[in-house]
């Protein structure tokens, strides 16, 4: 009993001589919080050298922490490029690619999704006890075989908690019309259909049993009449308004249809919410925008105050929700132990105009945009990382890396280990962050157009060049301009592409713009490099094993899995603006 006594009484003696002793164990997991706006273009921000867009708080960042300035994204469109950031994998490997002109889900009605037998960050972490949320757009499937199923649903990929949009903005999302006739007119409508089935089934159970007299011939239309109001309920909401721009809140829908220009705010209050409660850590928060994509939701608040109409608006609104969230995590004395990455999903949408005003993005000095997998603009994104203390503040890292290094990087700073049972592309960064590597792990990086290899980048072990090598370009329409604007987006393959033999090449370190090609005659190592490019690419392909196309061969619309909050096709809800329905 003595040496009992004796022996808490030194541990405790330990405890008051060492009171950080506990907290370095949970030092050893920091917080991470991940943050990806949608379509933002490189040249938006301030500290990538925008000088006429307000972007305080993210210019902060770039301050306290590391600036990756060759930031890649796996890909130029939303879907494969998040699954590729999820995974640590090029979305070849997982089917998230398609062969046809759709390279993104098309809507909240298609079975296509993330397969099950990825592994995403979330599920490393999630292992290692972190709290996991996902707090924005998903994009990454929704439903299989029916409307309830949510077998996309971000609990299948490791978070515990969800909030927001599982399909992506389109333009139909805003500006909304008013709901509030529509709401009290739904729930009016569906006591009648109510009503209407009971009567018909009391009727036609007295009729059976000779309790009633009735005609038949009234039973039927009593029933037609439940089917006729549903048909043309339905057949009066066809908008993808009232199917895929909704919201949810874990496995419940919230708004349908949403009001957009509200969301943003709504997120950044979750998100903040979330860190509150796990602010014991260690959580990871992946918040993800609807901010920039088209429509550019705005509120009025943020409405004309920047030189650059709409879009200029909605990136200082982002802006300012980004100082939120870092606020937050102050406030919560959380920032010696948050490691906080910003980024975006790929470049700027150059085609998206209205008349002479520009919706999308500008990627600065580097030539393409959203949708165009080879030039630089459509995959060159900011990468931001902050942990102070433990990285250093202002540095600026020029070595190739990518979106997909996010997965064995938060690998190791969470004690984890990546799989072993399949390829994993990305690197983990932390020694080119802490300064203990000066050059980056990827030799070569691989740019898909959906299922088609575009380019490739090689980075030689012991050269500073940046090669890059297009097998395709795509024809940019009306000829003279430098984006697909006939077809909004650039193809990937066909007529709308050209093939070139032999491929053009391109150092970045010399030309970052692509705008010279480089030849024989003007380069010394032109065979050198297309050779040792071409080498790579077949041993590359060796390692793409054969799986469905998600995009491809399930990327169709069923109007039967297309999610509702009420009974189908009576979908309409709104529980975040004082006016709530009940599921039915």
């Amino acid at each position: 009993m003595l040496f009992r006594s004796l022996f808490v009484a030194l541990s405790w003696m330990c405890v008051l001589l060492n009171p950080c002793q506990s907290q370095e164990v949970h030092d050893d997991k920091p917080n991470i919080v991940l943050m990806m706006v949608d379509d933002l273009g490189i040249g938006d921000l301030g500290c990538f050298g925008n000088d006429t867009i307000r972007t305080p708080n993210i210019d902060r960042l770039a301050r306290e922490g590391v600036q990756l300035n060759h930031h890649i994204a796996a890909a130029s469109m939303c879907t494969p490029s998040r699954a590729a950031f999820l995974t640590g994998r090029y979305p070849i490997r997982s089917g998230m690619v398609s062969n046809a002109v759709d390279r993104v889900i098309i809507t909240l009605g298609a079975p296509a999704g993330l397969p099950h037998n990825e592994t995403t960050f979330a599920a490393l972490l999630k292992k290692q006890g972190y709290s996991t949320a996902l707090i924005g757009k998903w994009h990454q499937g929704l439903n299989c075989q029916s409307r309830y199923d949510q077998c996309h649903h971000p609990y299948h990929y490791g978070f515990d908690y969800y909030y927001g949009m599982p399909f992506t903005l389109i333009d139909p999302c805003w500006p909304d019309p008013s709901r509030d006739t529509e709401l009290a007119i739904r729930s009016k409508i569906w006591l009648c259909v109510q009503l209407v089935a009971v009567a018909a089934l009391t009727f036609a159970l007295g009729k059976l049993s000779r309790l009633v007299s009735l005609p038949w011939s009234l039973i039927f239309c009593m029933i037609l009449f439940i089917f006729l109001l549903g048909y043309f309920w339905f057949s009066s909401y066809k908008s993808p308004l009232y199917w895929d721009c909704l919201l949810m809140r874990e496995h419940d829908i919230t708004e349908q249809p949403m009001k957009a220009e509200r969301a943003g705010s709504i997120m950044v209050k979750e998100a903040i919410s979330f860190m509150e409660r796990n602010r014991e850590g260690p959580f990871l928060l992946v918040f993800t925008f609807l901010h920039v994509h088209v429509p550019l939701p705005t509120t009025t608040e943020f409405i004309g105050t920047s030189k650059h109409g709409l879009y200029g608006d909605n990136v200082q609104e982002m802006d300012s929700m980004v100082g939120k969230i870092l606020d937050a995590i102050d406030n919560f004395h959380l920032k010696n132990r948050t490691l906080v990455y910003f980024t975006s999903d790929h470049g700027g949408h150059l085609e998206s105009r209205v008349g002479h005003s520009q919706r999308g993005g500008w990627n600065g000095i580097y030539r393409g945009g959203k949708g165009m997998a080879g030039w630089e603009g459509g995959i060159r994104v900011p990468g931001l990382i902050r942990w102070s203390g433990r990285l250093p503040a202002g540095k600026v890292i020029e070595e190739p890396t990518s979106l997909m290094d996010i997965f064995p990087t938060l690998a190791a700073v969470s004690g984890s280990s990546v799989p072993q049972d399949r390829v994993i592309d990305g690197r983990n960064l932390m020694p080119l962050l802490q300064g203990e590597v000066q050059r980056s792990e990827h030799e070569f990086l691989y740019h898909y157009c959906g299922a088609f290899l575009h380019a490739v980048r090689w980075h030689p072990k012991d050269s500073d060049a940046v090669w890059k090598v297009h097998y395709v370009t795509p024809v940019f329409q009306p000829p003279g301009a430098q984006a697909c604007f006939e077809t909004l987006f650039c193809r990937c393959s066909g007529k709308l592409v050209t093939y070139h033999d032999p491929p053009l090449l391109f150092d970045l370190t010399r030309d970052p713009s692509e705008s010279t090609p480089l030849t024989q005659d003007t380069e010394p190592l032109y065979d050198v490099v297309i050779q040792t490019v071409a080498n790579a690419v077949k041993e590359h392909r060796k390692s793409i094993l054969p799986v469905q196309q998600q995009l491809s061969e399930l990327n169709y619309d069923s109007p039967w899995l297309k999610p509702c909050c009420g009974v189908f096709p009576f979908c309409l809800c709104d529980t975040e603006g004082g006016t709530s329905t009940v599921r039915a």
